[in-house]
């Protein structure tokens, strides 16, 4: 049962938010286009991640499709403007359009709360991208998956060169890239392209019930332990202790931190 949202979601034409106990559940909402992500989604989807981000009831974020897809990728329209342009403005329009799909992938990966992907089906380009910018990704039986960028000619251009060395390892992601090829959940598995694979009637729950388990710590120990942990490989061991340092120094302020230590020393003392 989907419980009162506190503070009013934005109000968007192709993203809906709901709550589900303290996770919300922002759903790509172009079923018709198996989700595409044109220019307003994308803005909306960043509206919506904003929101989450700034409301305190919201714990965890979880990222899925409306219908039988999750999102098949960029939307086609977009390809036509870029035919239809003249030679002069194709490079600067799509540098600009790059900007935005940047930020939407940015205000995912930088969430400050975990965000679950719920791949409910096809996940190709940068819909696969937005999946992997998400901390972990659920799929459920049978989703496909797909770099299908040079497929169209393209690099992948929403972080996926980024994320899925991270995921799978340097020569499974070239691999994959520059395939293309179609991965079906169960593999996907196997490769750690995804975390866990579920059944579709059980995906949300599945999804909501982990975020529940990712989040019994403080909101500001899990933020900075997720910002930290996400320049781990680009940090020196020193930069990442230093790093350690403040976000422990900050902890010790937290309400959450002061109340977990009176009450061990309540009960180390024999008053609880």
């Amino acid at each position: 049962m989907k419980d009162q949202i506190s503070a009013k979601a934005p109000t968007a034409e192709f993203i809906d938010v709901d709550m589900q106990g303290a996770s919300a559940i922002i759903r790509l909402n172009r079923p018709d286009l198996r989700n595409a992500m044109n220019d307003q989604m994308r803005q909306e989807l960043i509206a919506a991640f904003e929101w989450a981000d700034r409301t305190p009831d919201v714990r965890a974020v979880i990222l899925t499709g409306a219908g039988k897809g999750f999102c098949s990728g960029g939307d086609i329209g977009g390809m036509r403007e870029r035919l239809d342009a003249s030679q002069g403005d194709v490079a600067f329009n799509g540098w600009k359009r790059q900007k935005q799909t940047h930020r939407g992938v940015a205000v995912i990966h930088g969430c400050t709360k975990p965000v679950i992907a719920a791949v409910n089906g096809a996940a190709f380009g940068l819909g696969l991208d937005m999946a992997m910018a998400c901390d972990f990704i659920v799929a459920v039986d049978g989703a496909k998956l797909s770099m299908s960028f040079l497929k169209r000619g393209l690099v992948s251009d929403g972080g996926g060169m980024y994320f899925l060395p991270r995921r799978v390892g340097l020569a499974r992601a070239k691999e994959l890239i520059l395939s293309g090829r179609v991965v079906l959940a169960d593999e996907a598995l196997s490769l750690g392209l995804v975390d866990r694979v579920t059944s579709a009637d059980d995906l949300i729950d599945t999804c909501t019930t982990w975020a529940e388990e990712l989040t019994q710590g403080s909101p500001a120990a899990v933020a900075l332990t997720k910002a930290i942990l996400d320049k781990t490989f680009e940090s020196s061991d020193e930069e990442v202790f230093a790093l350690g340092r403040q976000a422990q120094a900050i902890c010790y302020t937290t309400k959450e931190h002061r109340a977990s230590v009176e009450a061990f020393l309540n009960k180390a003392d024999g008053k609880a």
